[in-house]
């Protein structure tokens, strides 16, 4: 029996305090509020399968006469008080940490469910085919454990902290029916004993799990805007192998992905909402001018302006004043961002030389150090918005008679009028991604031998690139469907947005130094 379940757990506990300040809201038609409408739409049902791939598996081996570890009554025995012990100790967690969901759904998330049946499942089908038949068994039932417990992550249904700390109850659960069946049946219903495995080799491959520490924002903030965007603790899966030539050194490589999911994304989660406010209060300076009768003198200057909004954003067609505006003459009638993915996703491919130095029979310290590749999958905001569509009549003067420096003049204007034409627009509202980068790391290792062929790994690793990042912001893309090309080209050529680039695409670089911790925990093959 082992207990490596016990410190996965523990890390759980330890991390529970890294939660999200970002939370998913509604639509505005289920009671979301405009300023606050920021969506995740990212789901994949496979984990509700993937917890139970360990049973389904020993059930079908068994089934077409590939006998395991135990006959019918002691594997029964075994796998029910395994799940028995997972169920008890899940449930009575969550219903006194009444931990809240990322996505706000329920009070019942720490630990995961999902995640402590898969790893209970995994310790079954590795006490009864890994050990007894091929350690590739406990490969594939620890690999297909990890994933569902990322998937659980990735489909905002649990925390970093819910996983590991189901996974080391899984585990644990399943030693400890394993203990109990031995216990109450010895040496009866045994078909199998273990396989045994001599050498001195090292060499190994292994599937892990960890949690990722560092670097966590990027800060692509320019003069008052806010953009910079924050990341929890990100969720990290490794496939590893190396050959050894000897007890102490080696050769490998190790692929590995770590994904980032926002907890803030700053200013562009409060200002999707509101863009389209934010497009036509560039025009009302240039109104106020042309039409300054209506626009009177107010006592301070915030009256001034709050007065002027008023006024300028009735004519353009949004009625503000009351206290239900009627939006159904407006510009843009309903907006909001849809978050298609909402982490930062790096894949890295590296190889290297690897160390050991063996303490006794069943202890080693380890370590490696790794060039490699790292590749980012984006992180993505998609917009929508959908109105009346607009006209503006005017006439434009242009004046090159001086130096040859043409200028333009509005010589008439009149206030925004419906088309009659309704109109949609989806668009990629923010994306957030960088370019391929040389990575390099090292670690340190304790590994721990419990069986002849397999063991278990607490890994500490350090890893660092120098990323290029780009963000791509979009945030006046609907103006394209939303206006006639006359209008739309007065809002992009005379509209006021401080930072002189009107309606176009803004796009802004970011060079960082990446450094990255990732402490978990590894199952290890030695083949």
């Amino acid at each position: 029996m082992t207990f490596v379940g016990i410190p996965l757990f523990v890390a759980g506990l330890a991390l529970k305090g890294d939660k999200a300040m970002f939370r998913v809201n509604q639509k505005a038609e289920q009671g979301g509020k405009k300023n606050t409408q920021l969506l995740t739409d990212f789901k994949t049902g496979i984990d509700d399968y993937t917890q139970f791939f360990g049973p389904a598996a020993v059930v079908g081996l068994k089934l077409a006469g590939y006998e395991g570890r135990s006959d019918w009554p002691r594997l029964l025995a075994s796998a029910g008080m395994s799940y028995g012990l997972m169920a008890l100790t899940v449930n009575v967690i969550k219903n006194s940490a009444k931990e809240m969901r990322p996505d706000g759904s329920s009070a019942n998330s720490w630990p995961s469910g999902h995640t402590a049946t898969a790893f209970a499942g995994a310790t079954i089908l590795h006490k009864e085919y890994g050990l007894t038949r091929s350690p590739w068994f406990s490969v594939a039932g620890y690999g297909v454990a990890t994933a569902t417990g990322v998937m659980r992550v990735l489909n905002n249904r649990h925390w970093v902290s819910d996983v590991m700390s189901g996974a080391g109850i899984g585990i644990l659960a399943g030693e400890l029916g394993y203990a109990l069946g031995d216990l109450l049946f010895k040496e009866k219903g045994l078909l199998r004993n273990d396989l045994e495995f001599n050498s001195e080799k090292p060499t190994f491959f292994s599937v892990s799990m960890g949690l990722g520490l560092g670097s966590k924002d990027l800060d692509f903030s320019d003069g008052d805007e806010s953009m910079n965007i924050k990341f929890r603790a990100a969720t990290v899966v490794d496939a590893e192998g190396a050959y050894f030539f000897n007890k102490y050194i080696g050769v490998g490589g190790r692929l590995r992905v770590r994904a980032m999911s926002a907890k803030d994304f700053g200013d562009f989660a409060k200002y999707v909402a509101v863009e389209d406010y934010d497009a036509w209060e560039g025009m009302m300076e240039m109104y106020k001018k042309h039409f300054p009768d209506q626009y009177p003198a107010a006592a301070t200057p915030e009256a001034q302006y709050d007065q002027d909004w008023t006024i300028y954003m009735k004519k353009v067609g949004y009625d503000l004043g009351t206290e239900t505006p009627n939006m159904s003459n407006a510009p843009v009638t309903n907006i909001y961002g849809t978050v298609k993915s909402d982490h930062i996703t790096e894949f890295t491919g590296s190889v290297g030389l690897y160390f050991n130095l063996p303490l006794s029979k069943h202890f080693a310290l380890g370590s490696k150090a790794l060039i490699g590749r790292s590749f980012t999958q984006e992180l993505d905001i998609d917009g929508h918005a959908e109105g009346n569509k607009k006209d503006i009549k005017y006439q434009l003067a242009i004046d090159n008679t001086v130096n040859g420096n043409p200028s333009a003049n509005l010589t008439s204007l009149e206030y925004p009028t419906n088309t009659g034409e309704q109109w949609t627009d989806d668009w990629d509202y923010l994306t957030v991604g960088s370019e391929t980068s040389t990575s390099f790391g090292t670690g340190l290792s304790l590994t721990y031998k419990y069986k002849s062929n397999f063991s278990w790994r607490l890994y500490f690793d350090y890893d660092y690139t120098r990323k290029n990042y780009t963000a791509k912001y979009d945030p006046f893309h609907f103006t394209q469907n939303g206006l006639t090309p006359g209008a739309n080209y007065l809002m992009d050529f005379a509209a006021d947005y401080g930072d002189n680039q009107g309606l176009s695409v803004r796009e802004y670089k970011l060079k960082k130094n990446m450094h990255y911790f990732t402490m978990g925990l590894s199952f290890l093959v030695n083949i």
